[in-house]
């Protein structure tokens, strides 16, 4: 122990860094923000390091901040819930968390995966679950009053199901205390485990959403090697092919180095797994260990995208820069961006 003129001196431990390994609360090792410290590289050529982009203006998002904000994150810390919006520091928890809404994440908040775009941290479980998660999550749709919720997780290949099990009796628990809730999860892809999926499906959800995230040719390594572009799409097909009448839904990340011509070739492949709702928006390297950005797609860029979809049958495409795949997605189906006004946002560009 250190001292100054004899006088011992009480050291805090530092506060865990982006990269390092540490216990968790429950016994296990894990990896803060998901990948070790390296030198910033992008996904075209993952051994050269590039220049980081500044970023546009567009890509403000409003300060978390707020009396619905504090109120929404009072009821998360209440009831021990993980959400999306802080583990994966989306820029939307402002506007979404001011707005009453949350993305609720089950089943921890450490991942069994190491995708380079992803800021959740990355360990193994060993089969820790929270048996009260269920009705603790009912309990919080009942309290934030909501009409729309979605449920999101971490990859739990640690289980034998994937998790499955636990994600149908939160949905259950759901629709038994809120029925007129409308319910969204964004599950993992249970390996391609179709039991495991129809599990889910079978549970009372709405939509089924499973995240291709980026093109065919980019799919390694921005996302860990057992996940997969043709694994994600036949478990959308097979989720359709299921329950014909949930919707489905995916989301791609923009700016990792695809072109133009792969974007509409997985717009195409999406809809031949007959894949109802799309959203696009801008990948956004969340530290300095994850993958670099190679583009800033244009906010007219989107609008463009859009219309590509929309011409392929997709009954709709929510499409802009500081669009997720959860964002405004209760509003997914009103046909009109979901509020977006991309034109606005290059207006803001070019008076800024």
């Amino acid at each position: 122990m250190a001292e100054f003129k004899g006088i011992p001196i009480l050291q805090e431990p530092r506060p865990i860094r982006s990269g390092d390994k540490y216990t968790t609360a429950q016994g296990f090792t894990a990896i803060k923000d998901g990948v070790k410290p390296r030198t910033a590289v992008h996904a075209a050529a993952p051994t050269v390091a590039t220049p980081v982009l500044r970023k546009p203006s567009w890509l403000r998002a409003p300060l978390a901040s707020g009396k619905e904000f504090a109120a929404v994150r009072e009821i998360v810390r209440t009831h021990a819930l993980s959400t999306v919006c802080e583990e994966a520091k989306c820029p939307n928890i402002g506007e979404c968390w001011n707005a009453g809404t949350a993305t609720i994440m089950l089943m921890g908040a450490v991942c069994t995966r190491a995708c380079r775009f992803c800021a959740v941290d990355t360990g193994n479980p060993r089969g820790w679950l929270d048996a009260n998660e269920p009705e603790n999550v009912a309990r919080s749709v009942e309290l934030m009053g909501l009409k729309y919720v979605v449920l999101t997780s971490v990859n739990r290949d640690d289980l034998p199901d994937g998790g499955s099990a636990h994600y149908a009796a939160a949905i259950r628990a759901i629709k038994r205390r809120n029925p007129r809730t409308a319910v969204e999860a964004l599950t993992p892809d249970f390996q391609g485990v179709l039991r495991d999926v129809h599990t889910v499906l079978d549970s009372g959800l709405d939509v089924f959403a499973q995240n291709v995230e980026t093109v065919r040719r980019l799919t390694h390594p921005v996302r860990d090697p057992r996940a997969g572009y043709e694994q994600t799409i036949g478990v959308l097909r097979a989720a359709k092919a299921h329950r014909s009448s949930v919707l489905t839904k995916t989301s791609l990340m923009l700016g990792l180095g695809e072109s133009d011509a792969e974007i509409h070739q997985t717009m195409v492949d999406l809809r031949a797994a007959a894949v109802d709702i799309l959203t696009l928006g801008q990948y956004l390297r969340p530290t300095p260990n994850h993958l670099n950005v190679e583009r800033f797609v244009a906010p007219g860029e989107f609008d463009q995208y859009r219309d590509w979809a929309l011409a392929l049958g997709f009954l709709e495409c929510v499409s802009g820069p500081l669009v997720r795949s959860s964002y405004r997605a209760e509003q997914a189906l009103e046909r009109n961006n979901a509020g977006l006004d991309n034109a606005a946002l290059a207006g803001a560009r070019r008076g800024s």
